[in-house]
């Protein structure tokens, strides 16, 4: 199941019924815009027992068209990349 922004604030306002959900969307969309802002200046982002999101660059090469065959150029470009944290992992796997 993937983890879609209004079911994410749908849980929130459930566990935080004393903020409006209108207040909840705005802080939600100010942290993932924020996130955005530093990943697109190429700063890493660490978020606490969650885990850091940081850029990686992938360089150009020469890659292949599956369908045709046909050798196509690819430019060099910006890849985003997570990495969680040991206590994420450890929750995820049942660890403690």
């Amino acid at each position: 199941m993937a983890v879609v922004k209004s079911k994410l604030l749908k849980q929130l306002s459930k566990n935080y019924p004393n903020f409006l959900k209108k207040d909840l969307k705005k802080i939600s969309s100010i942290i993932l815009n924020e996130i955005k802002r530093a990943l697109k200046k190429g700063d890493r982002v660490e978020l606490r027992g969650f885990g850091v999101f940081y850029t990686n660059i992938q360089k150009a090469r020469i890659s292949r068209n599956p369908k045709t065959g046909e050798k196509v150029n690819t430019p060099e470009k910006r890849t985003i990349n997570f990495k969680m944290s040991k206590e994420l992992f450890k929750k995820l796997n049942n660890e403690e």
